[in-house]
């Protein structure tokens, strides 16, 4: 109650008419990150409970917890720091200024915008701000995390109106701009160890040699170079879990992007154009972080039923399409879930003109 009535004693000054008044969107983001928003609709049929905006994105941070704690033991893992305590450590303090860089740099847009805008705090950067250092290199300069976080805000988000109004994934967004724009700080075998070892990752040895170091649980489980929080597939799938036990995030999206990365993979594997297992597909790279995490955004993916099930299937074929027939680009989710984030809403527009068609024949009959 003490903070409740402390927030309550200095609203005056910063609401219209107070001293501070001019930081009115800034007082309001942390008074509803604190405590629910007590306002409601002022017309229609309306339900209140206890899940706002803020709150739906404090769940799917905590669903990066687990990927993001192995990946800074994996970040002192892959520099041979000993003991599991030691090489959490060391990747921690490696990892830390990244996303620190990333939220200050994305807030302060964030902020600026709302309070020139008069508009209240877009919610939405509470995990972009997370999910960006996670699909970049441990080795990034932060120069290059605060411009892609701009790129991503700015170009990406506040052009088009917001946090609701993207057309495309914020954090991808960032991480396309960086590797396009500064490609030898973004891909190369050195990039992915904090110590200056070098080594190709799993896709790029399965894209060259058909084969890679690894054995197969390694890859589920982590053990191997990648960005920060894209390695270690069982820590993404109890993320996926708690997502999917909240109702955060679209089951239909997971389980038909698996599904479409499979089917693609069995493809090459029958037409002799690939040589692994086809479930490496789904172990190694940014697949499974990005079936989880980025195919899932609400804003950018399809919204009806059957749109999620196509939307979902032709991301994970073309991340496997664009990995098998592209080997200079091994990595294929990035640019998948990008080309489908603009055709979801032509998805929805079909699945929608096809049902009308159907209800208007339907009537027709029973007429």
């Amino acid at each position: 109650m003490g903070l409740r009535n402390f927030v309550d004693k200095i609203k005056p000054t910063f609401s219209e008419g107070g001293k501070l008044g001019f930081l009115h969107s800034t007082f309001e983001g942390f008074e509803t990150f604190l405590y629910v928003p007590n306002t409601v609709t002022k017309k229609g049929a309306h339900i209140r409970d206890c899940n706002d905006i803020k709150r739906v994105m404090i769940v799917v941070v905590l669903a990066l917890i687990p990927a993001t704690l192995f990946g800074m033991y994996n970040v002192g893992y892959q520099a041979g720091i000993e003991g599991v305590f030691p090489a959490f450590w060391y990747g921690f303090l490696k990892s830390l200024p990244t996303i620190i860089v990333s939220y200050v740099t994305g807030l302060a847009i964030e902020f600026t915008f709302a309070q020139k805008r008069k508009h209240e705090i877009n919610e939405g950067f509470l995990v972009t701000g997370l999910l960006i250092p996670l699909v970049m290199p441990v080795t990034i300069p932060l120069w290059i995390v605060a411009l892609s976080t701009a790129f991503a805000v700015i170009i990406g988000k506040e052009v088009f109106g917001g946090t609701g109004m993207n057309v495309f994934n914020p954090a991808l967004l960032a991480r396309a701009f960086a590797f396009f724009a500064y490609t030898p700080q973004m891909s190369g075998e050195a990039v992915w160890y904090a110590d200056g070892k070098t080594g190709a990752t799993a896709l790029e040895q399965l894209g060259t040699t058909g084969e890679m170091q690894w054995s197969a649980l390694d890859a589920f489980f982590g053990f191997m170079p990648g960005s920060l929080g894209e390695t270690s597939t069982c820590a993404i799938l109890i993320g996926a879990a708690l997502l999917l036990f909240t109702g955060v995030a679209s089951w239909r999206i997971m389980l038909s992007v698996f599904v479409g990365g499979l089917a693609m993979g069995y493809v090459f594997d029958l037409a002799g154009m690939t040589e692994y297992p086809v479930y490496y597909h789904l172990l190694v790279g940014g697949f499974a972080f990005g079936a989880v995490f980025m195919a899932t955004d609400p804003v950018t993916s399809a919204q009806t039923n059957t749109g999620k099930w196509i939307y979902g299937l032709m991301v994970g074929a073309l991340a496997v399409l664009i990995r098998v027939v592209n080997p200079a680009y091994p990595e294929g989710m990035m640019l998948s879930i990008l080309f489908m984030n603009a055709l979801a809403p032509l998805i929805d527009y079909f699945v929608v003109e096809r049902n009308i068609a159907r209800r208007k024949k339907l009537i027709k009959n029973v007429k």
